[in-house]
């Protein structure tokens, strides 16, 4: 028997609402949206293999609701529009659909400081305190934060780097003080609960954009102040199916330090872009026998998946480290010939 799912996700519920809604109807709301709006809602779309009668009702229902919210807003605020939808919904009812709908209508932090050139942006922050910087960063893009860490002092770099890894829910009091330090006339709207970001997957994103030199001393620096952490960072930093952005030389390089037992383990659980890029650098001889001892072993713990697919990206970072490969980052890394 088939298990029903009782929640989905914003675009998975659009992607619904638009296939309810029929072709032309959605493809008159797609000339309102963005390019990278539609490839998500087309991919959503074409993930979906069936949406039941009341799956679509349940949808189109809560747009239905979402719209009348937004009507009411529009009418006479927030105030007005929850005495309305409590009256037809009920207040818990009501108090959902108003929270969807003000999410959407937010403007995200610091929205003025993403729209500012990352080297005006430096002379406008670099003498704030680190916390500070930490926050603003985190809601940049990856780029924009890369370019403004990269060129913080060096004592700094690595303080806020620390900072943002370990920055989890903030007050939006403290943002609102933030905001209003850099840009007085910024009228910002930021909800009432706290605001999740920064944390480690922000500071990898924003590590895996600086050049080498910054990276290697944040991170030798972050060793040294807090192991744990460093590692945790360094896990993320080059996934094992980043492997197939590096060049064929670098691949075949790897490779010959890659016991033949791990080689496979990390396959088995690998997508299948990953394998052919991996075997079209390997021998004939040898890619058939990784794919036949890929085929004897039998199910294979993801654990150790994970492991035999860490110790190839440790061989990789360690063969960056001495130079015998490149990883392509941002600035100072075009090679010469």
């Amino acid at each position: 028997m088939a298990v029903v799912r009782e929640e989905y996700s914003g675009k998975e519920k659009a992607a619904m609402l638009l296939i309810a809604l029929g072709p032309e109807k959605s493809a008159k709301i797609f000339k309102h949206l963005k390019e990278e709006e539609i490839e998500e809602l087309t991919l959503e779309i074409a993930n979906i293999r069936a949406v039941s009668s009341q799956m679509k009702e349940k949808v189109l229902e809560e747009f239905y609701q979402i719209c009348l919210a937004q009507q009411y807003i529009a009418e006479g605020g927030i105030t007005y529009a929850r005495q309305i939808l409590e009256k037809a919904l009920g207040s818990e009812k009501a108090l959902e659909v108003l929270n969807k709908l003000t999410v959407s209508l937010q403007v995200r932090p610091f929205d003025f400081v993403r729209k500012t050139d990352p080297s005006q942006l430096l002379n406008f922050i670099q003498n704030e305190h680190p916390q500070a910087i930490a926050l603003i960063l985190a809601y940049l893009r990856p780029s924009q934060a890369a370019t403004v860490l990269a060129s913080l002092s060096q004592e700094k770099q690595a303080d806020v780097a620390r900072r943002i890894a370990l920055m989890d829910r903030t007050s939006p009091d403290i943002i609102k003080e933030v905001e209003r330090v850099l840009e007085k006339k910024l009228s910002s709207l930021v909800t009432e609960d706290y605001t999740a970001v920064g944390g480690v997957d922000a500071i990898v994103e924003i590590i895996n954009s600086v050049d080498r030199g910054t990276e290697k001393y944040i991170m030798e620096t972050l060793e040294v102040e807090d192991t744990e952490l460093a590692e945790e960072i360094k896990k993320k930093m080059f996934v094992f199916e980043d492997i197939i952005t590096l060049d064929n030389r670098s691949i075949q390089r790897i490779l010959r330090e890659v016991d033949n037992n791990d080689l496979a383990i990390a396959l088995k659980g690998a997508g299948e872009e990953v394998q052919n890029v991996i075997f079209a650098n390997l021998s004939k001889r040898l890619a058939t026998m990784i794919k036949e001892d890929m085929e004897y072993m039998g199910p294979v713990r993801l654990r150790d998946v994970e492991d035999a697919q860490q110790k190839i990206v440790n061989i990789i970072r360690k063969l960056e480290d001495v130079g015998e490969i490149v990883i392509s980052r941002g600035g100072g890394d075009e090679i010469i010939v």
